[in-house]
């Protein structure tokens, strides 16, 4: 009897002991699907140094391209649930990619543990101006409306939320343009610096030093009101297509069956860095909405937005093998 009581004890306080002894093995491995320099890769910098401190351990990028992101999310997914491999995923990744891809490897939601969201992120309509030379929204739809056909557009990759935001922009101002993807966002906004494409809904926060150094135009951002880094900038709804809205969320994911005390400690840390002054003011600074939810909450969000996002796929018509 006294053997048995010793088992159920030690049985009973396992889970709780691994996560007391988390993270002492550290560092911890942040998976992302796109590349150094991407609107993921500045959100997680912004947070890495108070993130480590609250931790107590190095935080450091993986980046794992392609596949718009499922690449990533694979790798994560089929990871050990210790709290040493997470995923900086968005709403692309686990909201779109369930609609627009026809097989994958993984189950978007019975795959990964929900730990937090970070931030809302607008996308900014950004031309070259001097391959369509506009200024408004309006006169960029009369300029392609007038030329069906001539015009590309760039993406961060098929399925991101910067081709899906065009898509839907087409659909409803009832333009013909050509879709070319890249690889992610600093490809893509080189080919529109190059003049290789006209185009791009790309992150606020990846076009502003293009933009400050006069080489693109901002038309309009995708959010429902304005965004305080681009104040001037009006909405797309505002500028000529009524109803217009657009954007996507960052959020960290763990692998399935991840012990419910690291899933808090490292939502716990990601609350305290985004309440953090500094933290704050740089996310604003760079056109990003602060956002804090619990794992739960977050969960929910997840799943509201894989039905919001399987509608706008279903709209667009896009679909990838």
């Amino acid at each position: 009897m006294k053997r048995f009581l010793l088992v159920l004890l030690a049985t009973l306080f396992a889970v709780p002991a691994m996560a007391q002894s988390w993270p002492a093995a550290g560092p911890i491995t942040v998976v992302m699907g796109f590349p150094a320099g991407s609107g993921l890769d500045i959100v997680l910098r912004t947070m890495q140094e108070s993130m480590q401190q609250s931790l107590g351990v190095k935080i450091v990028a993986d980046y794992r391209t392609g596949a718009g992101g499922n690449l990533a999310s694979e790798a994560v997914a089929r990871s050990k649930p210790d709290g040493y491999t997470i995923l900086l995923g968005t709403a692309a990744t686990h909201g779109v990619n369930a609609a627009l891809y026809k097989r994958l490897t993984f189950d978007v939601e019975n795959d990964f543990t929900p730990i937090a969201p970070l931030v809302d992120v607008s996308n900014v309509l950004t031309v070259n101006p001097e391959i369509i030379d506009v200024k408004t929204v309006r006169e960029f739809i009369d300029k392609v409306k007038a030329n069906p056909g001539k015009y590309n557009y760039a993406s961060t990759g098929n399925g991101t939320g910067t081709h899906l935001a065009f898509a839907e922009f087409n659909a409803r101002a009832g333009l013909d343009m050509v879709h070319v993807p890249y690889k992610g966002g600093p490809e893509a906004l080189t080919a529109v610096v190059k003049g290789d494409v006209c185009c791009i809904f790309n992150q606020v926060q990846s076009v502003l030093g293009q933009w400050r150094a006069g080489k693109v135009r901002l038309l309009g951002v995708t959010t429902k009101t304005r965004v305080g880094a681009v104040p001037d900038v009006p909405t797309i709804s505002e500028a000529g297509v009524p109803g217009y809205e657009n954007y996507i969320w960052f959020g960290l994911f763990g692998p399935k069956g991840m012990d419910p005390q690291i899933v808090a400690a490292i939502n716990g840390a990601v609350k305290k860095a985004l309440e953090t002054p500094a933290v704050r003011q740089r996310f604003l600074d760079l056109g990003n909405t602060p956002r804090y939810e619990t794992p739960e909450q977050f969960r929910a969000t997840v799943k509201a937005d894989r039905a919001k996002w399987a509608a706008v796929v279903r709209d667009s018509g896009a679909t990838i093998d």
